[in-house]
């Protein structure tokens, strides 16, 4: 995605980020995708995920596969 097409996104942060501001990830949902980026760097690169793959991700996250 280019910052032109990232400029109307409606940004989240995740409410499992660090309240201090050092590990911060927004998502978006956007026609059909999931977009993710770190907001330290609101003008750098941006992941894309089909719906698929977010929910793919997320529950493996939920069952603890990418522990820290």
């Amino acid at each position: 995605m280019s910052g032109q097409e990232t400029s109307a996104v409606r940004w989240r942060t995740s409410s499992h980020s660090s309240g201090q501001g050092t590990e911060c990830v927004q998502v978006a949902s956007v026609t059909q995708r999931v977009v993710a980026r770190d907001s330290k760097d609101s003008a750098g690169p941006v992941l894309a995920f089909s719906l698929t793959a977010w929910a793919a991700f997320l529950g493996d996250v939920k069952r603890g596969l990418y522990g820290a």
